[in-house]
């Protein structure tokens, strides 16, 4: 049985308990000495954690160490920058005979990965401009075995089990209701634009099926997903002979979905859907990082800060009398 969740530490506790290994690293201090940054996880979150002075036996009990393994520590909370991590004092690689509930240590999307396929693939087969439905569908069926598993990150927003799908879900709900208010959107466009504007990120970032992400593939470290998108959605439009036009606006949706040159756009959105497609975007993962960074804090109190927030410290109301 697990004893302790990730969003339950607070400063000071010393615990002792299962974890499942994110990213791992052996690094080399200024000191000369050796040490282990390793970033912990459970199904309630992530943590940074640091093991100092590491010695070569330790080193090598470690050496095969992955992302996705489950490791037993040792360690005591403390708190750098106002961030909760743990100083680890021992560590080892979990053993069979811990028989430990692997649902303990996957973070997943709180829907299933079945059912948010199925209305994602609802609202495409919706579409009423019968080019824009070919691709969508075209994209959902060929891509459906990794869809199923796959984070929209390797950490951050939606780095979890079905991530992906979980992001496109919501994105998609908001946009219907965005295109009521708004009626110069074309529906259609807006619907597409969401579920390929990231469809890329199963070939731009590694994973397995529990959806625990080590990094980035060799294809998208040099490339990334944008410029993986362009190319696929060039290649199948002009494979499914489609519309010129048309196929470059969805491109240009997204090269332009990051916004920012430093974000990875080199244009800003030139066409209303593609404005639109930014916020839909920037909406749903910072809700995502304020539910994470909330879920752990008490009410009446602030949070970690939140780099992808801009560190900014996270305030939870108190419950309604």
């Amino acid at each position: 049985m697990k004893n302790f969740y990730i969003k339950d530490l607070q400063k000071d506790m010393e615990i002792v308990d299962f974890f499942m290994v994110k990213n791992i690293a052996f690094k080399t201090g200024s000191n000369g000495k050796n040490f282990l940054d390793i970033t912990l996880g459970d199904m309630s979150g992530d943590i940074s954690a640091k093991k100092w002075d590491l010695s070569n036996e330790e080193a090598d009990s470690l050496s095969g160490v992955k992302s996705g393994d489950l490791v037993k520590v040792k360690a005591v909370v403390t708190e750098w920058s106002n961030m909760r991590q743990m100083r680890i004092t021992r560590i080892r690689v979990a053993a069979v005979n811990d028989e430990l509930e692997l649902s303990d240590y996957i973070k997943a999307a709180p829907e299933k990965p079945e059912e948010m396929y199925d209305f994602i693939l609802h609202e495409a087969e919706a579409i009423g401009d019968s080019d824009l439905r070919r691709l969508t569908m075209r994209l959902l069926t060929d891509n459906k075995e990794k869809l199923m598993y796959y984070p929209a990150a390797s950490k951050n927003h939606h780095a979890q089990l079905g991530g992906l799908l979980y992001h496109m879900k919501r994105m998609l709900m908001t946009g219907k209701g965005v295109c009521e208010v708004y009626s110069n959107l074309n529906r259609d466009l807006v619907i597409t634009g969401v579920i390929i504007h990231d469809m890329e990120k199963i070939h731009e970032i590694e994973s397995n099926e529990l959806g625990v992400s080590p990094g980035y593939s060799f294809e998208g470290r040099l490339l990334g997903h944008i410029v993986q998108g362009i190319k696929t959605i060039d290649r199948l439009t002009l494979e499914m002979d489609f519309p010129r036009e048309k196929a470059i606006m969805l491109e240009h949706m997204i090269l332009s979905h990051h916004y920012e040159p430093e974000f990875g756009s080199p244009k800003r959105p030139l066409f209303p859907e593609a404005e639109i497609l930014h916020y839909l975007d920037i909406i749903d993962a910072r809700m995502f990082d304020m539910e994470e960074a909330l879920a752990s804090t008490k009410p009446g109190e602030f949070s970690d800060r939140v780099f992808t927030l801009d560190n900014r410290q996270l305030y939870k109301r108190r419950e309604s009398e």
